[in-house]
C-alpha cells in the first residue's frame, strides 16, 4: 500500500482545515497517510513517500508562502520526478493563478499531478470539507 503524506502550510487555519479535511478522506479510504506542516519534515524526507499531496494557499501576487513553503518546494522539486502528487490551498483574492503556476511547476518537475489544484475561497464551509475529504478519497486510489 502507498505511503502518503500531507504537506501543508497555513496562516490563518483554512490550508490547514483543507489538510486534515483532505487526511480524513484518505484515511477513510484505507491509507496509509501522515499529515505534517511544511516546517515539520525535510525534502529530503517528503520525497521517500510514494505520494505526496501539498497545500499552501495563495499570499501576496499570487504566489507561494514564501518564508517556509516556497523554499521546501524548491527543494522538493528535483526529487519529485514520477512520484504522483496533489496540491491545495485557500485564496482570498485573485482567480486562482498561484495553483496555475503551482500545477505547471509539478509538471516540468516530472511528476504526476492528479488532477487541477483544489483551491477554496476563504475558509472552508461544510461543502468545502465535503470536497477536500472526497479530493483525499480519490487521491488514494489514484
Amino acid at each position: 500500500m502507498d505511503k502518503i503524506a500531507v504537506i501543508y502550510w497555513s496562516g490563518t487555519g483554512n490550508t490547514e482545515q483543507m489538510a486534515k479535511a483532505i487526511t480524513d478522506g484518505i484515511k477513510s479510504n484505507g491509507a496509509n497517510v501522515d499529515l505534517f506542516f511544511v516546517s515539520d519534515i525535510s525534502a529530503e524526507k517528503a520525497a521517500t513517500y510514494d505520494k505526496l499531496v501539498l497545500g499552501c494557499p495563495s499570499m501576496g501576487d499570487e504566489v507561494l508562502e514564501e518564508g517556509e513553503f516556497e523554499p521546501f518546494f524548491s527543494e522538493l522539486e528535483g526529487k519529485i520526478k514520477d512520484k504522483k502528487v496533489a496540491l491545495f490551498g485557500s485564496y482570498g483574492w485573485g482567480d486562482g493563478q498561484w495553483m496555475r503556476d503551482w500545477e505547471d511547476r509539478i509538471k516540468a518537475s516530472g511528476a504526476i499531478l492528479y488532477k487541477e489544484g483544489l483551491i477554496i475561497n476563504e475558509a472552508p464551509d461544510d461543502e468545502g470539507i465535503t470536497n477536500c475529504n472526497n479530493f483525499g478519497k480519490e487521491f488514494a486510489s489514484y
